[in-house]
């Protein structure tokens, strides 16, 4: 929908929309798009009012998560290791258009994986603390996965994530850490890192097509939508994010986001570049599965946007998510112990 065309909207349909919206976690982003078409103040009152309520509230979060980078810049200022912020605090210390609006719940760090343990004892001593304590926990990150358990800090209660990649190790897409490092861009007059433009846009592709929890994939999928148009108008950008997905692996999380950022959203991507993208999709029957899932997970996890098949269509992405994470000698028994543990009410990841 065209952002005029919310003002043909009657007060039940806007009722719908803002539901839909706070259930995608994107109703702050929506107060952005309306100022940006320059018709926010000729939305009807009630919906408004909702409108401008997230949006304080997202001002407060930014106030709360600058002295939380603060404050993780304090606990590693010893070490000799760069603050590589990702998603969405790389995004907002970024400048990226993709924060304007966006919520979340923890921060995530990427540092080279020689240096976890240490990254880890400052962060401890700093107050940060993990809840996961079983050791097959334990194992499940340290060993598999592409980060340590999530730390969350004693006082503030705010919770960080400590990555060394972008994918589980176990998963055959796992990129080369070294090259996501070695391209990173400093953040003028702030001792903090992000990812390259193009690795930001496919860690995020990588993060929504490779996990499979879909609460936030709309608004994951606004990510990239706005990350393109952002980014595609740096010179040669389209031909850079070609040749990069190939050096870090990531040509078919690319595919699924330029194909599904283009159906859903309408994002201006040119025909060239989707028709070099669609040589990652193996055949047309494939495809279309694809599409009968993720045309349906990515929609806005809320009742009016669900058909009779979104559920298991999401149930399929799950499943599909843990065959990609890791080789199916690891992946029967982790989904065996997982289906055990959530029906006891111990489950945790």
């Amino acid at each position: 929908m065209e952002p005029r065309q919310a003002l043909k909207l009657n007060l039940r349909q806007w009722d719908l929309l803002i539901r839909q919206a706070r259930s995608a976690n994107v109703l702050a982003r929506l107060r952005y798009l309306f100022d940006s078409e320059g018709i926010l103040k000729q939305i009807p009152a009630q919906p408004y009012a909702h409108i401008l309520s997230t949006q304080t509230y997202a001002d407060r979060f930014y106030i709360s998560l600058n002295l939380e980078v603060a404050c993780i810049q304090e606990a590693l200022k010893e070490l000799n290791v760069p603050l590589v912020l990702l998603k969405g605090s790389a995004y907002f210390i970024a400048g990226n258009i993709a924060a304007n609006g966006r919520i979340f719940s923890d921060v995530d760090i990427l540092v080279p994986e020689d240096k976890l343990l240490e990254v880890e004892i400052a962060l401890i001593k700093a107050g940060w603390m993990t809840n996961t304590i079983e050791p097959y926990d334990q194992k499940y990150y340290r060993q598999w996965m592409h980060e340590i358990p999530p730390l969350r800090h004693l006082k503030r209660q705010t919770s960080i994530d400590v990555h060394h990649n972008i994918l589980p190790k176990t998963t055959r897409f796992c990129p080369d850490a070294n090259k996501l490092l070695a391209n990173i861009v400093k953040i003028p007059e702030k001792n903090i890192w992000v990812l390259s433009p193009e690795d930001r846009v496919l860690h995020s592709a990588a993060h929504l097509f490779h996990e499979g929890e879909f609460a936030h994939g709309f608004r994951d999928l606004s990510d990239l939508d706005l990350l393109f148009k952002e980014f595609s108008e740096q010179e040669n950008f389209w031909v850079k994010m070609l040749q990069r997905s190939e050096d870090l692996n990531q040509q078919v999380p690319l595919y699924y986001a330029l194909r599904y950022t283009h159906k859903i959203l309408h994002t201006p991507i040119p025909k060239n570049v989707l028709t070099a993208s669609e040589q990652q999709s193996p055949n047309r029957i494939y495809t279309k599965l694809m599409d009968a899932l993720f045309l349906r997970a990515l929609m806005p996890n809320h009742e009016s946007c669900n058909d009779r098949w979104t559920g298991l269509a999401r149930w399929l992405l799950f499943v599909r998510s843990h065959w990609l994470k890791m080789p199916v000698y690891l992946m029967v028994p982790h989904l065996l112990r997982k289906a055990f543990r959530r029906v006891s009410g111990k489950e945790r990841h």
